[in-house]
């Protein structure tokens, strides 16, 4: 849930903090007060589009700041550590900066992501749903997206096997396509490739030959220097006073001492050791030095054969290893090419095979959404009928399709709302005040998968019984997630858990928003403001008591 919000600079308001509780929090105000500004900020905390025209004017930048409580089996722990973000004690703090030139900054816990992970994350925590945000459920593409959410993991698992087994059909297809190219483009390309593979081939070419034959032009490159390290290495050891005569005759000594005292045999041994490895040392260099020659025609041959692997690099790959690989896959295209009428045959069986298959899967996918779908129906008419729209079909229609990324099927949304009335597709017949209903039906069925939800007066267009129904259905959605709801209906507010004013003031000529959290007597007189207007009566009051009461038992039971 969102415990608490920070709001500095933003639009008409300079500073707010506000903490918010479990439960059903609903935002009353005039219009104009500020009331949706404060949604905004939160939809733009989340990842939302910003721009400079929602800072402050005269200020450098707009803040907000958001702590969120998450429990501990929520999805946002998975992508957190993904991205490598560490969550403790379920704490979430989310942090967006918006200069006056438009630019953002995003954190989580305090580390700087990009714009898409704050969106990616923050839609895990809230559900923003808006009085001109029914575009989802009006965008028909999105009713099989609405379905398969519904059927949760048992359409994932399925749709995951198809996917797997539909981008194998799709290489398959790609395959084919490519070998049944016209006969001069594939000519033209088997030349190409046959010219490849003869110049790799004919470089005789050595797993990491570059590499030894660097070593080994350094070493020429470097020979005077290196024959003159070793001489003086030599030299420092073997000749007459120098190490290996002290290192001698300290063995020496420390013999006779370890022939009196028995607890110097280990320096003796040491020493001894030592002298002996030295020696062989000593020798070793000795040998080298008469190995060492200088030979300015290998240095030549290593010069040009280097040269011929940088160009056969700057075609064909960074190192040695990377060119023989490229000549072991052009062989092969070069032989599927040759061999071409036999591989599309061979590739045309596989496609047979693998056809089958995706339409197996397809087939039983679709079948799953079939029964998801009823269950889908059941929920919504289910729901709906508490919002009286008891009288109204619902109806997940299917159209078979080919093959594509996302199954067999296209589902498309159909409703009735008038007895004798045939089904239409949804975006054809709702009207405003229906749509929002059947919004809230679907948004009480998806909303446990985020903690919070915000409606943004969602409740326009109804009044009456139907705003009664509405009100309870939202308090239904606060029993297992967090709400938000800016409303203008008495009813909404009555409900409430915790109640939220939202006003605006003037000082030093400067417009701000001002928030109270209202007591029950303070919300009973701003619900009498809401039903009556300006002019608050006894009449209206009392009206606005009854409906707190009413909402209070309601609750309760």
């Amino acid at each position: 849930m969102l415990q608490e919000l920070t709001i500095r600079n933003f639009a008409i308001i300079d500073q707010i903090s506000i903490s918010f509780s479990e439960g059903l929090t609903v935002l009353t105000g005039e219009t104009g007060a500020g009331k949706s500004i404060i949604i905004d900020a939160i939809h733009l905390l989340v990842g939302g589009r910003g721009s400079a025209e929602y800072v402050r004017h005269g200020e450098p930048k707009a803040e907000i700041e958001g702590l969120f409580f998450v429990h501990d089996n929520h999805t946002c722990y998975a992508k957190a550590a993904e991205l490598g973000i560490e969550i403790e004690e379920g704490m979430l703090v989310l942090r967006r900066e918006i200069s006056s030139s438009g630019k953002s900054v995003c954190r989580i816990n305090g580390k700087l992501v990009t714009l898409t992970v704050l969106r990616d994350l923050g839609g895990m925590l809230i559900d923003i749903h808006g009085q001109h945000e029914h575009q989802e459920l009006m965008n028909e593409s999105m009713h099989l997206f609405l379905l398969d959410e519904f059927g949760k993991d048992e359409i994932a698992k399925k749709l995951i096997d198809y996917r797997k087994k539909y981008a194998e059909l799709v290489e398959v297809k790609k395959k084919i396509s490519e070998l049944s190219k016209n006969e001069q483009q594939m000519a033209q390309r088997l030349d190409l490739l046959q010219f490849q593979v003869q110049e790799i081939e004919k470089a005789g070419l050595k797993l990491h030959e570059d590499e030894m034959l660097e070593e080994e032009k350094k070493r020429l490159v470097n020979y005077e220097r290196l024959f003159e390290s070793l001489k003086a290495g030599y030299e420092n050891l073997q000749e007459d006073q120098k190490g290996l005569d002290f290192v001698g005759q300290a063995m020496s000594v420390l013999e006779t001492a370890a022939e009196i005292d028995n607890s110097y045999k280990d320096m003796f041994e040491s020493i001894s050791n030592s002298f002996y490895l030295l020696e062989d040392t000593a020798r070793a260099l000795r040998n080298e030095l008469d190995l060492l020659e200088f030979d300015p025609q290998r240095l030549n041959e290593i010069e040009i054969r280097l040269n011929e692997i940088n160009q056969l690099k700057r075609k064909y790959g960074f190192t040695v290893e990377d060119i023989l690989d490229y000549l072991e896959k052009i062989k092969e295209e070069a032989e599927s090419i040759i061999h071409r009428d036999s591989r599309i045959e061979e590739l045309q069986v596989v496609h047979v095979s693998l056809r089958e298959e995706v339409l197996k899967i397809g087939t039983q996918l679709s079948k799953l959404r079939k029964k998801w779908a009823e269950k889908l129906k059941s929920a919504i008419q289910k729901e709906l009928k508490v919002l009286y729209m008891d009288k109204t079909v619902f109806e997940v229609v299917f159209q078979k399709q080919d093959e594509n990324i996302n199954g067999l099927d296209d589902v498309q949304f159909y409703l009735s709302t008038n007895p004798g009335e045939p089904l239409k597709l949804l975006s054809k017949v709702a009207s405003g005040g229906e749509l929002s209903r059947i919004m809230l039906a679907l948004k009480t069925i998806f909303s446990k998968r985020v903690t919070s939800v915000i409606f943004d007066e969602v409740d326009t267009g109804v009044s009456g019984r139907v705003a009664q129904a509405m009100a309870e259905k939202i308090h239904q959605i606060s029993n297992y997630s967090q709400v938000l709801c800016i409303s203008h209906l008495p009813q909404v507010a009555a409900m409430a858990d915790t109640h939220l004013l939202i006003s605006k003031k003037i000082t030093e000529g400067r417009t701000r928003t001002a928030i109270k959290n209202l007591d029950k007597d303070e919300k009973i007189n701003e619900i009498g403001r809401m039903i009556a207007g300006t002019e608050i009566t006894a009449i209206t009051k009392k009206h606005a008591k009854e409906l707190v009461e009413f909402a209070y038992t309601l609750k309760n039971n």
